[in-house]
């Protein structure tokens, strides 16, 4: 069995952790918490569609520490939703619950009662769809698949917002590939957004062999650039778009091979 991972503090305080596997960490050093807000919530505009208290889907490639659900059900709780929050993840690799209890997030967003609600579920996860209900009184559910992407096959879904957060292209390359972004593709909303951390043009133009529609957003942390993608270009109108075409036909050509 792989090591476990290991515990390393980023720059504004928040956890993460070390893969001595991929010789990785999970989340940026300059903030694990900052990132993930920003990428994930902020730029995909999910904190916004919570906030109206409407009902999401998210699929999330890489469920790593749990930081992108403990932050998903952060907001619910904040903004007192009541509309149904169902949130997919897939992770081959699943951390312990001693490895969880030594992260800080609940703390750092003043609710410490997030890691005392989603610290059975590392306790109690089988390979193949887990799902758990969060709260009791509301409809927040985590589905959390323990397996590789291509064993997740969930095809009657249309997930509003995806979750691109695999580790990076140079030590988990299977997981940005055209094959990956075509399944995306077909569980995506016709409005679902996708965003990830990457900027890097091989990913980019793998997504564009899948027929997304991509843009350029402004990075965190020092990071110049991420990026976003959707189905539907009108949902990436106040970014600039990359050149899809041009980006997919390089890739077909072995360009970055």
């Amino acid at each position: 069995m792989a090591d476990q991972p290991t515990l390393d503090i980023t720059k504004d305080g928040s956890s993460s952790l070390y893969s001595h596997e991929v010789g990785q960490l999970y989340h940026s050093r300059g903030g694990a918490i900052t990132e993930s807000k920003y990428v994930y919530f902020e730029l995909s505009g999910l904190e916004e569609a919570l906030r109206k208290d409407e009902p999401i889907t998210v699929l999330e490639v890489g469920f790593g520490t749990g930081l992108n659900i403990m932050i998903a059900l952060h907001y619910y709780q904040k903004h007192n939703c009541s509309n149904p929050l169902h949130f997919y993840s897939i992770e081959a690799s699943p951390i312990t619950s001693q490895v969880f209890e030594q992260l800080n997030y609940a703390e750092l967003l003043g609710n410490p009662l997030l890691k005392t609600l989603l610290l059975p579920i590392f306790s109690n996860l089988k390979s193949g769809l887990n799902t758990f209900k969060l709260l009791p009184d509301k409809p927040i559910y985590l589905h959390l698949f323990i397996g590789t992407f291509d064993q997740f096959v969930q095809d009657d879904l249309k997930v509003d917002f995806i979750m691109h957060d695999a580790f990076s292209p140079e030590v988990n390359g299977e997981l940005w590939t055209p094959e990956v972004f075509s399944k995306l593709n077909r569980i995506s909303s016709n409005n679902g957004v996708l965003t990830t951390y990457c900027s890097a043009s091989k990913a980019r133009a793998a997504m564009a062999v899948a027929d997304w529609k991509i843009a350029r957003t402004p990075g965190v942390l020092g990071k110049r650039e991420m990026t976003m993608a959707s189905l539907n270009e009108q949902k990436l109108s106040q970014y600039k778009r990359v050149d899809e075409k041009k980006l997919a036909e390089r890739y077909l050509d072995g360009a970055f091979d």
